[in-house]
């Protein structure tokens, strides 16, 4: 159902087109494969005979991971950067991100275009369990963020303890707490603002959401495009889905946004549909 004009469709098409129509600066011009309809399923963890204290490079992938490494960081500044530049950074090295549609109405009835947005949700149910991390960016005002790559999802995953994950300590830049040396994507943040998350029926802190700025990113040298973005594919991020699954980024695909010169009667023949619907329910019919 349209509530808009067909000239302020006209007018917000253009202004896609012009924004979003450009390739993207992390895409390259390589034909693209058919997508692959085939339904997920379940397999087997990447490196079963991984075992607690080993570390990364005792896996094969994980010794080809390291390798890899040893091409070393670009530290990346916060301040340094275009601010649009530093943007398609951080988007194409915090992956991957749940998004969705938010729909919302105003107080004269009228409802939104939905943004499409990244979201996450928050814990309600075991508010004890970041208690020391949240005590620890209060104290010290600083944490650092590490992107978590299939090669190391085992040491990552299966212990909070240093020493029995087999990852490596790596001294940060601006803060005091370490980042992960294994982590091809770690982010230095410092303290912004908490906010504690009370149930409103018990008064009970479930969880403390913790907003930081970010001071700069180490990207290894191996995942680092030309455009100073993160090649998703070289990246291997990880995601959590529930309980003890999670899931490595499968292929990507590309939708293409509308073009104005090709869909603008489509568009004014839809805007024009949506005033007729309109006009007939002001006279009743």
């Amino acid at each position: 159902m349209f509530s808009r004009s067909a000239a302020y469709l006209r007018r917000a098409a253009a202004r896609r087109h012009t924004v979003l129509n450009k390739p993207s600066a992390s895409m390259s011009s390589m034909p693209l494969k058919s997508f692959d309809h085939s339904p997920p399923a379940y397999t087997e963890a990447p490196h079963p005979e991984w075992r607690l204290g080993e570390k990364v490079s005792a896996t094969p992938e994980g010794k080809e991971w390291v390798e890899a490494g040893k091409a070393g960081f670009t530290t990346i500044g916060a301040s340094e950067q275009d601010q649009i530049q530093w943007y398609k950074l951080l988007i194409s090295g915090i992956v991957p991100r749940p998004i969705a549609f938010v729909s919302t109405v105003s107080t004269s009835g009228v409802t939104n275009n939905p943004p499409i947005i990244a979201f996450a949700g928050t814990d309600p149910i075991n508010p004890g369990r970041l208690k020391d991390s949240v005590l620890n960016i209060k104290n010290t005002k600083g944490f650092t963020v590490n992107v978590i790559s299939v090669p190391f999802a085992h040491n990552a995953l299966a212990t909070a303890i240093w020493e029995l994950s087999g990852l490596t300590k790596e001294p940060s830049t601006h803060v005091k707490a370490p980042r992960v040396q294994e982590s091809a994507f770690s982010l230095e943040c410092e303290l912004f603002q908490t906010l504690d998350i009370v149930h409103p029926d018990t008064g009970v802190t479930t969880t403390t959401l913790v907003l930081g700025r970010v001071l700069c990113a180490h990207v290894r040298n191996d995942v680092l495009t030309p455009k100073r973005t993160v090649d998703i594919a070289r990246l291997q991020p990880l995601a959590a889905l529930g309980d003890i699954s999670y899931a490595p980024v499968g292929a990507p695909f590309r939708v293409p946004r509308f073009r104005w010169e090709e869909d603008h009667a489509r568009i004014a023949e839809l805007a024009e549909a949506g005033q007729g619907q309109g006009r007939g329910r002001q006279s009743g019919l």
